[in-house]
């Protein structure tokens, strides 16, 4: 792509569940290339999920080369690089720096009895108050680092850091162990109030605090790149690298939802809201986790559902028949609203939102000879939006409403289903004029915390675009209201049969 010269760039890195994207982003928002490594999660059973970490690190070097080549932009002119990742994987390390066994990633749920024993041990109220999580979840590091203390003394023994994936690529570019106080608070031992690491819960797992990495605020340099980095990775030795937050908080930076009010909804492979607050404000059902935003001193509200876009995916290899997504939402747009009565729940890996349900799965309900293939295309669609509306509802609950939700993620290119979700939640859908809102959000912390822009504020004001509007079409108001009905009596009748 043919570059403006006179810009200054940033090269974003972000580190997904199965695969690594980097891109290189302007000052002025514009996107001069991308590069995607996509890398296949171990499962040798189930509830175990684990990758060796030096494939984050193979598959960075090489995005990070590819989009170099792509992009056609003089090296001087990258002038700062952002890094952000995935939360919750583990990283353990030797006094070395070499890792010591394979990441135990996000999806493991090894920790199942750790985790009833951390909860047997900590009040929720206190969890809750201390790290935003509603949830003691065998997800979180903290629960992970139990396990490897009761099941892998010797290698918790020897391990001199324990790092989270973003943390991991900071050090191999740089040599110093960083990290950014919004990727930790789901570790279970961040304090999200003090912005420090929760020392009791430190004390319990037995992990001095010099065995974790430096906790920086996002988009503040964590160091330069290394002579040898720059030798395999093609960029200028001396390049600042700075930290960034838990990906779906970049990705709401990227579109622009810094201030209270906003709220945006990235349907990836998974579903994920933020909605930003100006305080830490705590649910008093414990529904909503809550996690640091990428200013000091403001939050977000992130409920999420691990199974979205992956839904429609599945669907799509199993029962499409070789066809693309193009054309069963062609073929899904011909059926009515609310799919003629018939209901899915998309629950296929389990619910953390509106309610932790993990043992939660898929259901298609209401089934009749009249149904054909499209429907069931049609009905998953909109199972995702009745999920976004639920979670929706408990956020206007508390006291946090939108008439206007950004819409990011893969899902977003789908306008049919953007205009799905518009009308099930009664609301404004817009969606962004790029959909590489992550690494743009990483990009302009990264250009921030080296002085190219005085704040946020002013990057997102010269680097985010928002695309085109959906308004909620009036006509469909009631076979909405009735469909949605339908999907929470599906929902209710199932819970005891999920428990």
């Amino acid at each position: 792509m043919k570059t403006n010269n006179n810009n200054l760039y940033a090269l974003a890195i972000d580190v997904g569940t199965t695969s690594l994207k980097t891109a290189i982003i302007s000052q002025d928002g514009t996107c001069a290339a991308t590069h995607i490594r996509e890398y296949e999660l171990i499962k040798p059973k189930p509830d175990i999920v684990e990758l060796n970490p030096e494939v984050y690190w193979n598959a960075a070097v090489e995005a990070i080369r590819s989009v170099l080549i792509k992009a056609q932009v003089p090296h001087m002119a990258i002038t700062t690089i952002g890094v952000t990742s995935h939360g919750e994987s583990l990283i353990l390390l030797d006094s070395n720096g070499g890792p010591l066994r394979n990441t135990i990633v996000w999806l493991d749920n090894r920790a199942t009895a750790e985790a009833e024993e951390i909860a047997a041990n900590f009040d929720l109220e206190t969890v809750y108050r201390i790290t935003g999580q509603q949830e003691i979840a065998p997800a979180w590091p903290a629960a992970k680092i139990l396990w490897l203390k009761n099941n892998e003394p010797e290698i918790f023994n020897k391990t001199a850091k324990f790092l989270m994936v973003e943390d991991f690529i900071i050090y191999k570019l740089t040599g110093n162990f960083a990290t950014d106080c919004a990727l930790n608070p789901s570790s279970l031992y961040f304090d999200i109030i003090k912005y420090d690491w929760w020392q009791e819960m430190l004390d319990f797992l037995n992990i001095p605090k010099h065995k974790l990495p430096k906790l920086q605020f996002s988009g503040e340099c964590a160091g330069t790149v290394t002579g040898e980095a720059a030798s395999i990775t093609g960029v200028l030795p001396g390049t600042p690298v700075t930290t960034a937050p838990i990906d779906q908080v970049a990705a709401a930076v990227g579109a622009g939802n810094i201030e209270p009010g906003i709220v945006s909804e990235n349907t990836g492979a998974a579903l994920a809201i933020c909605a930003t607050v100006d305080k830490p404000i705590y649910d008093p059902k414990k529904r909503l986790g809550l996690y640091c935003h990428a200013e000091k001193g403001k939050y977000v509200f992130l409920p999420w559902v691990p199974t979205a876009g992956m839904v429609l995916r599945w669907f799509r290899d199993e029962f499409g028949e070789g066809n693309n997504y193009d054309a069963i939402c062609k073929e899904a747009a011909k059926i009515p609203p609310g799919s003629d009565g018939l209901i899915m729940l998309p629950f296929l890996a389990g619910a953390v939102s509106p309610d932790f349900l993990p043992m939660a799965r898929g259901v298609f309900w209401g089934i009749t000879l009249s149904h054909k293939k499209a429907h069931f295309t049609r009905a998953v669609m909109e199972s995702i939006a009745f999920l976004l509306k639920s979670n929706i509802d408990m956020l206007e609950d508390i006291g946090c409403t939108a008439q206007n939700i950004l819409s990011l993620g893969g899902a977003a290119r789908n306008k049919a289903w953007v205009q799905i979700k518009s009308d099930v939640c009664r609301k404004q859908f817009t969606i962004m004029e790029s959909q590489e809102v992550t690494c743009s959000g990483t990009a302009m912390l990264a250009l921030t915390g080296i002085g190219v822009f005085n704040n946020l504020q002013e990057a997102s004001k010269a680097m985010v675009r928002t695309g085109q509007s959906f308004a909620p079409n009036p006509s469909l108001k009631t076979d909405y209201e009735d469909a949605y009905k339908r999907y929470l009596t599906a929902y209710e009748a199932n819970v005891r049969l999920f428990n």
